[in-house]
């Protein structure tokens, strides 16, 4: 909540133009590996948990973290920072213990990778023993990539005080009056790993002698690497030393494992059409995967259903609303990638018409991974590498 007027008349240093938020009670921080990272999580856990209520009351009810919050700690573990999505406007939360506010910083991840950037960048003060946050100023992704300098050493933009818009107050105003504003510089794609590629870093990362993983790489290999969801999760499974997450069949003999059912999997009991023909008491029900999601406005099912024989390893991945008898909108795409993200024969299913469901089916080999997509594209949706 926002401090009253008794509160903030206590804060002589803020100007008049600064915001100041209470710190709710919060949880511990979450198990991150042994190294400093672990209070860096708490200090965006902190940041996020105060400034996300202000804008959901003084912006949009809708506002909410651009990633999963499951998906947060994977971030955390190697960036600073939270990306926070407000209908199509992203603003990006750069949090900082630090006294001294003559500049903003931020990690170069949330300035050059194309699926992390942000509209616009909150400067925010995190003091945790006194409970408050304070937000300082805020600049434009444009601004910062037109006039910030470059620091080679930590891989951040450094935007000075004075450079930097003070007053918090008219950023809703801009965005109710000037909602087209450029905000935005065009950026480069980074390049595509190939897989071997990838594993080799991931392996290179995952040693905890290597301390600052994002710093020990040429930016553009680190970039593409932790930009793909699946591997992000993978190099930070490595580092806390978790075991395998994304066995599917791990998933439908023993349940989903942690990750993943934070991310919304879960194993339902579905009845073949063979069964219900020849009684459910003679064919036992079959387990199927299932995930919701949040695609414009509306819930779907994304399902994974094991088909034939085990010996075949036939998957079919089924789309459909989750509203009985409603329609998948003309224009849907259902697709799937190899894990480096390459199409092959046969992997996309779109609708031309509204349908009542989209899927499909592929044959794999054994410990095969895939990554799944949707247009449009689901909320919070970050790539996962499933393994077949």
């Amino acid at each position: 909540m926002t401090l009253d007027t008794a509160d903030t008349a206590l804060f002589t240093f803020a100007k008049p133009t600064d915001l100041i938020l209470e710190i709710p009670p919060t949880e511990d921080a979450q198990k991150f590996s042994p190294i400093a990272t672990c209070y860096q999580t708490y200090i965006n856990q902190l940041c996020l948990s105060a400034i996300l209520p202000w804008l959901q009351e003084d912006f949009s009810p809708q506002a909410q973290p651009a990633f999963n919050t499951a998906a947060l700690p994977s971030i955390w573990e190697f960036v600073n920072g939270c990306a926070i999505r407000i209908a199509n406007k992203r603003l990006i939360l750069i949090p900082s213990e630090a006294i001294d506010i003559s500049e903003l910083r931020v990690p170069q991840e949330w300035i050059d990778i194309p699926s992390w950037v942000g509209d616009y960048y909150l400067a925010v003060q995190v003091e945790p023993d006194a409970g408050w946050v304070r937000i300082w100023g805020y600049s434009t992704h444009e601004k910062i990539t037109t006039v910030a300098s470059y620091q080679p050493s930590d891989r951040t933009y450094s935007l000075d005080a004075s450079q930097i818009f003070s007053d918090i107050s008219s950023l809703a105003v801009v965005q109710r009056l000037c909602p087209e504003e450029p905000t935005k510089s065009p950026l480069p794609l980074l390049p595509t790993l190939p897989q071997q590629q990838a594993e080799n870093l991931i392996a290179r990362l995952s040693n905890l002698n290597v301390i600052t993983p994002r710093l020990a790489i040429p930016f553009k290999l680190w970039g593409a690497l932790i930009e793909h969801g699946g591997w992000r999760y993978k190099l930070y499974q490595r580092r806390l030393g978790l075991p395998e997450q994304w066995s599917i069949l791990e998933w439908l003999q023993k349940g989903v494992s942690q990750i993943p059912q934070q991310l919304g999997w879960v194993t339902l009991e579905m009845q073949t059409s063979m069964a219900l023909a020849r009684s459910s008491e003679q064919i036992p029900p079959q387990t199927v995967l299932s995930r919701h999601l949040l695609i414009a406005g509306q819930a779907y099912e994304l399902r994974i259903i094991p088909q034939g024989d085990a010996q075949q390893r036939i998957w079919r991945f089924e789309l459909q609303n989750a509203t009985v008898g409603v329609s998948i909108p003309g224009g849907f795409k259902l697709r799937l990638l190899s894990e480096d993200l390459q199409p092959f024969p046969n992997n996309e299913d779109t609708a031309t018409t509204a349908v009542e469901k989209l899927f499909v089916e592929v044959a794999l080999e054994p410990g095969e991974g895939l990554v799944w997509e949707i247009e449009p594209v689901p909320d919070n949706y970050d790539q996962e590498i499933l393994r077949f």
